[in-house]
């Protein structure tokens, strides 16, 4: 290490007994150099105890910081949105009085400096400094220490926080992931009794399923930065881009065995596209923690285990904006007092360990504004040179079929100040032929250059090849968007214009028509299809395509097509019920003129199958991924509006199965089942149940001969590398060979599978973060997908694992008695961006009437 060493105490004998204590008063975490004023309200005296004898809920947190902005005139309190659960989401700007009233003119000067390329006068610019607590609600010293950091702020007299306060703005977060933490305080203040329990085994310190870590649909919102799935990110990235903090932290917990660690992360797991300055003034930084733990003969460690890569987390997305993003871990007391190697581990010294730390960042800062201003400015003077010598100019995406899917990677976009424009006229390329109506180019000549390079990497290998999370997170594969770089060269064919709004799609449709139809091609059909369904729509799927006569002329409709004959007795008013619904959904709906079609099956077809109402099932509780299941649920609630059943795994025994039309099984240990379950779960298979199951599942079907395929065991994968010659030492880094974090390989996908109904491309993207290899079965009609020849196309993945999974199966479906079982061997709903392989899901759902392969 270049700046610190580890402190050699040991941790239990370096910390009298008192350090363990509950505080008597919210002033013993504070500082005895500053003076407080007595008429701005302490937290205890708004939650009747001192910080840290009970965890705070949410709705307390809010009180509290209300009760504190109505105090003090050194704060302006906003609601920047609401969480799934409508829980309010704060923003405390916090700042001298005379800047509280200049507050949008000091932001909007700073924001014009950024966007300008003007240098900022440390003596008369204001720095920013973003103080963020909690995004996993079950790491909660964060948010309770963040009362402490607001007190401070509010009611500190004395030059230090002058000198803070004066001439800079503190943005502060007290609750990135508020239904997380409401969840997680529900959980440990219940089983808190007046005598605190230390055992590890103890119900307060092991909770049960979903955790407190993750939102309302149990997604880790510290992935979501970038992604922007959920309302808490969309919310935090508006306000990051309205004000462009020069610093931001990221306050989390860790194991309880582990002591304190703040960034820098290992040195060489740094994202190559951020400047190194970054990393140099991260050390920097590190040095004022280690004073201030240093003082408190605290424990920590820094340049481990954690890394700098991805960019979707909250300390790694300032990094690729001019600002300094800084991760605090903090060993857990998961509850209210803890055991642990080093000693018990108290709530209340998690609390001060992070408020101190909270301290030493304002402390570094200021130490270091100039430098952190000159950072932030020359990060976007730099840009002008990175695009000159950049072969590449931009990126041209398109997409003919679903403008949903489009549009959606474009709002993405967007949330992320990336500008993107319309082409004038049709454009080929490399083969290609990119239709204007289709089609957005982005110019890499804009401020954001470093995060549209992240955005569209193909990279495969890397300096260090071990990743703490994804190693590549490229948008138009996830989307399954067609896209290419474009040279310099070539970008004088290019002709743009500023891109324009969708049109509203408005359907007027003709009156007394034999029947109605839509595309299966857009991203919100499902959606449209399940509330047709609830709304008692009678309906019919096209197994074959067809040309029909509209009253518009002929139209061409794909396998997958949805129907509406009037000969099946619809209920009185369909036609306005559907219009109203396909207008909400923005799907054109075609009047059909007759049953006879001029190409393909007619309307009466045996390949237009009847489609009743589903019932589904998501297996959940203790045993299997929250985050998967959370992905599944959410995919099906939020769009495709399908009510969904989760049902806990320990709890299929006492379940009717026989109400449900299908099943899904996600990630998990499945292995402990009973054996009537199992029977259970038999008998209703064969007796027309559809199975559907993803990663570990697909291998648990296979166990059961319930899916006819089989799978590689971990000495096969082991098998594939060769450890001829390795040292003790070599251990980390081939675990991390034989891992894969998350990146995206190419499979071949059968078109002509109903599973594939809506999909157009014959490369199909999948995401991929395990080494389960589902060989092909060795029988016709049922492998749906299989991974390429040389499927890697980006992140990282081991060369031996790349050439054991290439020409394995993806997606295999047959018949399984009248049932159906499906089998994926990766996961569809990736952190809710996935949208190129979420459809999948919907197939599996609604189409898998069609599948007859045995």
């Amino acid at each position: 290490m270049r700046f610190l060493i580890l402190i050699g105490a040991i941790f239990s004998l370096s910390l009298s007994s008192a350090a363990f204590a509950q505080p008597s008063s919210d002033l013993d975490y504070l500082p005895k150099d500053v003076s407080y004023d007595p008429s701005i309200p302490k937290p205890a005296d708004v939650l009747g105890y001192p910080v840290g004898t009970w965890h705070v809920r949410h709705d307390q947190l809010v009180t509290y910081m209300k009760t504190l902005a109505e105090a003090s005139p050194r704060i302006s309190l906003i609601e920047t949105g609401k969480t799934h659960e409508q829980r309010p989401l704060l923003l405390l700007q916090i700042s001298a009085e005379k800047n509280i009233a200049n507050l949008e003119q000091i932001r909007t000067a700073h924001i014009n400096r950024i966007a300008n390329n003007q240098a900022a006068d440390p003596n008369k610019d204001p720095m920013i400094i973003w103080m963020g607590y909690s995004v996993h609600g079950d790491e909660a010293s964060g948010s309770n220490a963040s009362m402490l950091v607001a007190y401070y702020l509010a009611a500190g007299r004395g030059e230090k926080i002058d000198q803070l306060l004066n001439d800079n703005i503190v943005l502060l977060d007290p609750s990135i992931n508020p239904d997380g933490l409401a969840r997680f305080a529900h959980w440990a203040n219940s089983h808190r009794g007046e005598t605190l329990v230390d055992d590890p085994n103890h119900v307060e310190h092991v909770q049960r399923w979903p955790s407190g870590r993750t939102n309302h649909y149990w997604f880790d919102l510290n992935r979501d930065w970038l992604l922007t799935t959920h309302p808490e990110s969309r919310a935090r990235i508006n306000q990051f881009h309205r004000w462009r903090p020069n610093v931001l932290t990221d306050f989390h917990e860790m194991g309880t065995n582990s002591t304190y660690f703040f960034q820098p992360g290992i040195p060489s797991r740094k994202n190559p596209n951020t400047p190194d300055t970054n990393l140099d003034l991260t050390e920097t930084l590190a040095g004022f923690h280690a004073k201030a733990l240093d003082k408190n003969n605290r424990l920590y460690f820094t340049e481990e285990s954690f890394d700098d890569f991805y960019y979707g987390k909250g300390s790694t997305y300032p990094d690729v904006h001019g600002a300094v993003g800084i991760l605090f871990e903090q060993a857990s007391s998961r509850g209210h007092v803890q055991a642990s190697q080093n000693g018990p581990v108290s709530f209340p010294f998690a609390i001060q360990n992070q408020f101190t730390t909270s301290l030493s960042t304002f402390e570094g800062s200021l130490a270091n504004k100039a430098e952190l201003l000159a950072f932030q400015h020359q990060s976007g003077v730099d840009v002008a040179d990175l695009v000159k010598k950049d072969k590449v100019a931009g990126f041209v995406v398109s997409e003919s079929h679903d403008k949903q899917r489009m549009q959606a990677l474009l709002d993405i976009l967007n949330r992320h100040q990336i500008k993107f424009q319309s082409l004038r006229r049709n454009v080929s390329l490399d083969g290609q032929r990119f239709e204007a109506q289709d089609s957005y180019y982005i110019s890499l000549d804009q401020p954001q250059y470093r995060l549209i390079k992240s955005l569209f990497s193909t990279r495969t290998r890397f300096n260090d090849n071990t990743f703490y999370d994804v190693s590549n997170w490229n948008l138009p594969l996830s989307f399954n968007i067609r896209y290419t770089a474009v040279s310099k060269g070539d970008q004088r064919k290019f002709e743009t214009s500023d891109a324009s709004q969708s049109a509203q799609v408005s359907n007027q449709l003709k009156a007394d028509s034999y029947a109605y139809a839509f595309s299966w091609d857009n991203y919100s059909a499902p959606k449209l299809l399940q509330q047709a369904l609830n709304a008692g729509l009678k309906v019919k799927v096209a197994g074959r395509a067809f040309v029909a006569e509209t009253d518009v002329g002929q139209i061409n409709f794909a396998p997958g097509s949805i129907v509406f004959p009037r000969g099946l007795n619809q209920p009185a008013g369909f036609e306005s019920t559907l219009t109203q619904l396909a207008n909400n959904n923005g799907i054109k709906v075609w009047s059909v003129q007759s049953g006879l079609t001029g190409q393909g099956i007619d309307l009466g077809s045996r390949n237009m199958m009847n489609l009743d109402k589903v019932k589904v099932m998501i297996v959940g509780g203790v045993g299997t991924s929250q985050y998967e299941v959370g992905e599944a649920w959410h995919y099906l609630d939020t769009r495709v509006g399908m009510p969904v059943s989760i049902v806990d795994r320990d709890r299929l025994g006492q379940v009717d199965l026989s109400s449900y039309t299908h099943m899904i099984f996600v990630q998990g240990n499945y292995s402990g089942l009973s054996e009537s379950v199992t029977d259970k779960i038999d008998y209703w298979l064969k007796q027309g149940g559809v199975l559907i199951g993803q990663k570990s599942a697909s291998r648990w079907f296979s166990n059961q001969e319930w899916l006819k395929a089989k799978f590689l065991s971990r000495s096969d994968i082991d098998d594939a590398f060769n450890t001829e010659g390795l040292k003790y030492g070599d251990i980390e880094s081939l675990n991390g060979k034989k891992r894969i974090a998350g990146a995206a390989f190419a499979t071949d996908l059968d078109l002509t599978h109903p599973l594939a109904f809506g999909f157009y491309n014959e490369t199909l993207p999948i995401f991929r973060n395990s080494t389960s290899v589902m060989q092909l079965p060795n029988r016709p009609f049922v492998t749906v997908a299989k991974y390429t020849d040389k499927p890697l196309m980006a992140g990282y993945t081991a060369t031996e694992l790349e050439d054991t999974i290439a020409d394995s199966a993806a997606i295999v479906a047959h018949n399984v008695g009248r049932g159906k079982v499906i089998a994926f061997t990766d996961d569809l709903n990736f952190r809710g961006y996935w949208y190129g392989t979420s459809r999948l899901l919907s197939n599996a759902i609604f189409m898998s009437g069609f599948i007859d392969a045995n």
